[in-house]
């Protein structure tokens, strides 16, 4: 156990260095969805949606206000903010010495990629609903239950599911790893 809390340790800033560098790959397809789910569910708000490295730019259709008749406003949102579970996921999997390795970590960056599309997804919509002003969020037609919802999916987005779903996706997928070093303190050779 101690072993592989010791490599766990060890890979995580490698894990991270090349997460953060690669963030602009890695992060391509998260943007790829919040595009899709923008424009399909909130085309009266987001024109466009770009990406710039680890960030991705909201193009909105708002106007930013009486004085700026002419401009519209734009929204970035750190994607690594909510992509910080990923070098997580790599660190536990590539600790774990699995033969399976490479599958784990394909599968783990596929459910992931969502989460970060998710948070934001959510933090774009905190932004423009509640922490824009009256004269920006009074735009977005939203009632007072949905600036709740956006603020309990912003939280969600951005605190729980960053952080916990790595770690349940890894438990999940490693079961009988886990469970071998709980009664034993060594992996089960059927996993390695």
């Amino acid at each position: 156990m101690t072993r592989f809390v010791l490599r766990t340790l060890a890979l995580l800033p490698l894990a991270f260095a090349v997460w953060y560098f690669a963030a602009p790959i890695l992060l391509w397809p998260a943007v790829l969805i919040v595009r899709a789910v923008a424009h399909t569910s909130f085309a009266d708000l987001a024109r466009v949606v770009e990406q710039s490295g680890g960030v991705a730019t909201f193009v909105t259709t708002l106007g930013a206000g009486v004085a700026a008749a002419e401009g519209f406003v734009t929204v970035d949102v750190n994607l690594r903010a909510y992509a910080f579970g990923m070098p997580l996921f790599a660190a536990l999997t590539l600790a774990a010495h699995t033969t399976r390795w490479k599958r784990w970590l394909a599968i783990g960056y596929a459910a992931l990629t969502p989460v970060v599309a998710f948070g934001a997804l959510a933090d774009f919509l905190k932004n423009v609903a509640i922490t824009a002003g009256p004269a920006i969020a009074s735009q977005t037609g939203f009632a007072p239950w949905q600036r709740e919802a956006i603020a309990f999916a912003f939280q969600f987005g951005s605190l729980i599911l960053p952080a916990v779903t790595p770690a349940v996706l890894w438990v999940a997928m490693h079961g009988r790893y886990v469970a071998a070093l709980r009664a034993t303190g060594s992996p089960a050779p059927a996993e390695r």
